[in-house]
């Protein structure tokens, strides 16, 4: 008799949506970048919080982003601290900034990008990846 031995499948640390960031998690099922904006002074939140940190007004919304931003900073971790990412070596964890507004940072990895091809303020689009079953995330990878 043969039988195949698979390997087990990993999953990234998983996100936990609360109240304030469900509508986050739920826009990127659907391959949308959502984030809080204020309706009083038009300011991006993000991280999601209950008021604006401008204006202090509780009126925000869930707007669609353009998907754009740019590089600010990047690391290739060399001991990760999951198994996952153990198991993804090399990987490239970054911070950008959404073009929407300075600063609107958001951590994230770059996909489709040799090491040596990155840059501060590298034009970036968000692209959405499952990486595990049941489980998208928003990526980043060099704009065309």
């Amino acid at each position: 008799m043969d039988t195949e031995v698979s390997e087990p499948i990993l999953f990234p640390p998983m996100p936990q949506p609360d109240e304030l960031s469900a509508f986050f998690w739920e826009g990127v099922e659907h391959h949308r970048l959502l984030m809080m904006r204020c309706e009083t002074c038009g300011t991006y939140v993000h991280p999601p919080k209950g008021s604006c940190p401008d204006c202090l007004s509780t009126s925000l919304m869930p707007t669609e982003m353009s998907g754009r931003a740019t590089l600010v900073t990047w690391t290739q971790p060399m001991q990760p601290f999951d198994p996952y990412f153990s198991a993804h070596q090399p990987y490239t964890f970054a911070t950008v900034n959404l073009v929407e507004q300075e600063p609107l940072r958001f951590a994230t990895n770059i996909v489709d990008c040799a090491e040596d091809d990155l840059r501060i303020d590298l034009a970036l689009v968000v692209t959405f990846r499952e990486v595990a079953p049941g489980c998208t995330l928003p990526l980043f990878r060099p704009a065309p």
